[in-house]
């Protein structure tokens, strides 16, 4: 199968072309750096913003399937300061991509939804149905990714481009985002890295939000085994663990398997608006069309993730 990676270089996108290699796919890549600046391996790599209607076009030519995953990304942060940036880099992404994807008779694209679009809901754990019944998030960042999954759904039924929407929750892994500023790195390397500083520790809100984090591995797999399946056609799927833990309890797992001695020190922060409490996915539907599971253990991900933190340059922590 010849396959588009758009946002190859990023941090699921690398690990999806690493298991597309091994899988015997031809893989190509079409990536602006703007994140790692590191071409992944064995690939074809087209560098160039993907927005502009021709990179997209020479980028689709050839393509039997596009996994979706170029976007703005980051933290909490990141989401609720940037939101015009997200949500017209989210749009302009989209009208190239499906519109290239049409004009080369590509068969399907598989687009990286969220999690984010079950912000303002209180069902729990979040079935795929959910959505279209509960409240849209206020959140722009879910709000730009509702849009893309009825953006996937118009193409496919206007134009049969057919699509499978990946709602992935919280990733985790080596190589992930690393930020300075709070709230703009994803959570786990942001934990990791405040705890081997020592001295107090900054958290946003009182600690007691849950989350769901599923090994980047186990994500990478989820992504394709949808582009492979022809069940997946026109669906959408959850993928991510469904063991909650809270942040609070998070943080002194992190204190603990790093090896700290004494006691976790936390200074509560105020966390921004619209910051989700709780955040869990029903993957039954994965489970039962796709074949996935997790598979990571959670704690040897994070021991990786500890030992590969305190191996960077201090400039990058």
């Amino acid at each position: 199968m010849n396959v588009l990676v758009t946002g190859g270089a990023g941090f699921i996108g690398r690990e999806v072309c690493k298991q597309l290699l091994a899988k015997g796919h031809t893989v190509r890549v079409a990536d602006n750096l703007s994140k790692t600046g590191q071409e992944p391996e064995g690939v074809e790599f087209l560098n160039g913003d993907l927005t502009v209607q021709e990179n997209a076009d020479r980028a689709m030519e050839g393509i039997d399937v596009c996994l979706h995953l170029a976007a703005k990304v980051g933290g909490v942060g990141y989401m609720s300061q940037k939101p015009a940036t997200i949500l017209d880099g989210s749009l302009k992404l989209l009208s190239a991509v499906f519109e290239a994807a049409k004009k080369a008779g590509t068969k399907r694209v598989v687009v990286a939804s969220s999690s984010m679009v079950f912000a303002d809901t209180d069902r729990f754990p979040s079935k795929e149905s959910d959505v279209g019944e509960i409240p849209p998030p206020k959140n722009i960042y879910g709000f730009s990714k509702l849009v893309t999954e009825y953006y996937a759904r118009a193409y496919a039924e206007e134009f049969g481009v057919n699509y499978t929407i990946i709602r992935p929750f919280n990733c985790y892994g080596v190589n992930s985002y690393l930020h300075e500023e709070v709230g703009y790195a994803n959570v786990i390397p942001d934990f990791i890295r405040k705890i081997l500083a020592g001295g107090t520790m900054e958290m946003l809100g009182d600690g007691e939000q849950t989350r769901c984090f599923t090994h980047v591995t186990d994500m990478a797999r989820g992504f394709i085994l949808a582009a492979e399946s022809e069940k997946a056609v026109n669906k959408s799927f959850n993928i991510g663990s469904n063991q909650e833990i809270t942040m609070m309890d998070l943080a002194k797992k992190i204190f603990t398997l790093s090896g700290q001695e004494g006691t976790l020190e936390v200074k509560h922060v105020k966390e921004f608006k619209h910051d989700v409490r709780r955040r869990v996915p029903d993957n039954t539907k994965a489970t039962e069309t796709l074949n996935w599971e997790p598979t990571k253990n959670f704690d040897e991900g994070l021991k990786e993730m500890i030992a590969w933190i305190r191996e960077l340059p201090v400039q990058q922590v």
